[in-house]
């Protein structure tokens, strides 16, 4: 059985608005019977952890283009092949979008902090 693991997830370039606006999160995903990875723990981030419009994240079982996702400071698809990484040890992951505030605009009253 894979021991629970801590991850510090970050959110950034307009990514952490589908989160509450809140950018770092320190989480420890629970013990199950197969090693986590990203596919799992992307699945896990969208039931437990995303706030609205789920399209603006994940796409199929990836995340969407536009996503740019660092493994400890280095680009995952450099270090992995899709999304098999297995997270066996302690990690910080980010995500950030390349995508001008992805749509998102929680005020319609106020402009957003990229000028939505």
């Amino acid at each position: 059985m894979a021991a629970p693991i801590a991850l510090h997830l970050e959110f950034g370039g307009g990514a952490e608005l589908l989160f509450d606006g809140v950018k770092d999160h320190h989480v420890t995903l629970p013990s199950q019977s197969e090693p986590w990875d990203m596919k799992q723990l992307l699945v896990w981030i969208q039931r437990n952890m995303l706030k609205e419009r789920p399209e603006l994240f994940v796409q199929g079982d990836t995340v969407r283009p536009g996503i740019l996702v660092l493994i400890n400071d280095a680009d995952w698809e450099l270090m992995v092949s899709g999304v098999s990484w297995s997270t066996s040890f302690r990690t910080k992951i980010m995500w950030s979008s390349s995508l001008l505030c992805m749509g998102v605009n929680r005020r319609p009253h106020k402009k957003t902090e990229c000028g939505h």
